[in-house]
């Protein structure tokens, strides 16, 4: 019965996803796909993988326990904290921090962890600078004088 349940709230959500990306405001010079396009594309193998769940169910589905719902809770938390920061701080700061602490997580390794945060963040900072000419602040903009 969990799986049915989870399945239907995943179906529900992936409906509102599809539907929230109609409002999504295009300009005038757009991509010839255009940026609703992948968001409903994920919506729409969301809703596939949800009825999947729906129609087929675990006989027995394994619930984790206590510590694995605080790491998730933990993981979720991390990443709204990353959403929020990532304009005021820059990409650098909060992509370093958020690489680290899901890194530590998936391995308590403090240097590592360090490691791969630092690394990450530089790494994807010149991947999406650089290659792909987002247009980002690698630091706050109070620190480059404006």
């Amino acid at each position: 019965m969990s799986d049915r349940l989870f399945g239907l709230i995943v179906l529900i959500a992936s409906v509102a996803y599809f539907m929230a990306a109609a409002n999504i405001q295009t300009g005038f010079l757009v991509d010839p796909v255009g940026p609703k396009v992948f968001p409903r594309l994920v919506s729409a193998i969301a809703a596939l993988c949800a009825l999947l769940i729906i129609l087929k169910p675990d006989d027995e589905p394994s619930w984790p326990g206590a510590a694995t719902w605080f790491k998730l809770l933990l993981a979720l938390l991390v990443l709204i904290a990353y959403a929020y920061t990532l304009k005021p701080l820059g990409f650098l700061i909060p992509t370093a921090i958020a690489a680290g602490v899901l890194s530590f997580q998936i391995h308590s390794r403090p240097v590592s962890a360090l490691l791969t945060g630092i690394g990450l963040s530089g790494g994807l900072f010149i991947l999406f600078k650089f290659a792909l000419g987002l247009s980002l602040f690698a630091v706050p903009r109070s620190w480059m004088g404006g």
